[in-house]
């Protein structure tokens, strides 16, 4: 009897499948960017705490995003690391998995960087020439044409004579995103036709202007590191990254000015620097007071000795918010204000 028993024990536990733990961590997936903010977090964190490290993912923004609006349970992360804003689509797969309580927090700054290797020639870049050197396709004569353009010096004057050869993000990396709008969809509407087009059909303009060709831009993969080694052992080439790996190696790589400005702390967060940019996480209200610590991460996050003026993170090298717009996000978040679907 008593095998009888054990037998149909087993034969329901089978059926019933394996049972999962209740994670006890913090877990954040996303941004390559944002990763470094992120982990100099956790690691404070748990060294105030005491309590186990967060869990932080380098995925890419798409890839993290994407993971994090795969379900609101514990096989999924509570926070998405982005180096750009959520978008519709992404908001609507969120809904359609039950994450509907989304808080979305803006933690402060970065640039995008075109960068070259020190012994290189220097590069002073306009909006225009991006466009020109990197979109597959581009206007000329009045249509579209495959990119001729294989030296710098033809998409404009006093540009060095060197070979276009850019290594950057693939397409899951916010850093791509954001260089596309903020660097060739902006170059692109310096020509008359190309801005009309964005204002009667953006669908159009995108299809056009964003995708970027793939004899003169190599994806890279989201490890940025990897970029700064390929320049200095690829004579003439070129990098798109975040501002804060060219800080950390400043000894191996220089940065193009563009539109005449060079990217600089105080250049970046004053916006006049033309690929200047908001950072981000979100958070799963629904989690805060489900998985452990994660409600005194955030709070970590936010504060002042983290992402406010002359925090921690600013030492780590994150552009922090002005101080009136902190306190501002700060109070949004200690009330668990989520977010709106997105415009777009």
């Amino acid at each position: 009897m008593k095998r009888l028993l054990a037998c149909a024990t087993l034969s329901f536990a089978l059926a019933a499948g394996p049972a999962f733990a209740a994670r006890d961590y913090v877990w954040a997936a996303g941004s390559s960017t944002v990763f470094p903010y992120t982990t100099r977090v956790a690691e404070t964190f748990a060294r105030k705490t005491g309590g186990r490290t967060p869990k932080v993912e380098s995925l890419g923004t798409g890839g993290g995003i994407k993971l994090f609006c795969g379900g609101a349970g514990d096989a999924y992360p509570d926070i998405a690391n982005a180096s750009r804003p959520m978008k519709a689509s992404e908001f609507d797969a969120c809904a359609k998995n039950g994450v509907k309580d989304i808080i979305e927090i803006r933690i402060g700054y970065d640039g995008i960087v075109v960068a070259m290797d020190k012994r290189a020639a220097d590069l002073n870049i306009k909006l225009e020439h991006l466009y020109l050197a990197l979109s597959d396709q581009v206007l000329r004569q009045g249509r579209f044409q495959d990119n001729p353009y294989g030296l710098w010096s033809q998409v404009g004057a006093g540009l060095p004579p060197g070979k276009i050869l850019v290594y950057g993000p693939p397409p899951t990396s916010g850093t791509r995103d954001a260089f596309l709008e903020l660097g060739i969809e902006a170059g692109a509407q310096r020509f008359a036709p190309l801005k009309a087009l964005k204002g009667e059909d953006e669908k159009a303009f995108k299809a056009k202007v964003d995708p970027l060709r793939n004899d003169r831009w190599i994806d890279a993969g989201e490890n940025d590191n990897a970029i700064v080694q390929t320049l200095t052992r690829t004579p003439g080439s070129v990098g798109v990254f975040g501002y804060f790996f060219y800080e950390e190696n400043r000894d191996k790589v220089k940065v193009a000015s563009i539109d005449g400005v060079v990217p600089t702390f105080e250049t970046i967060a004053s916006g006049k620097y033309p690929l200047s940019r908001s950072l981000y996480i979100y958070v799963k209200a629904s989690r805060l007071d489900l998985t452990p610590g994660l409600r005194a991460f955030v709070r970590e996050l936010t504060s002042d000795a983290a992402s406010g003026r002359g925090g921690y993170l600013q030492e780590r090298g994150m552009i922090p918010l002005p101080p009136a717009l902190h306190e501002k996000i700060k109070a949004e978040v200690k009330a668990g204000k989520t977010m709106g679907r997105p415009a777009k």
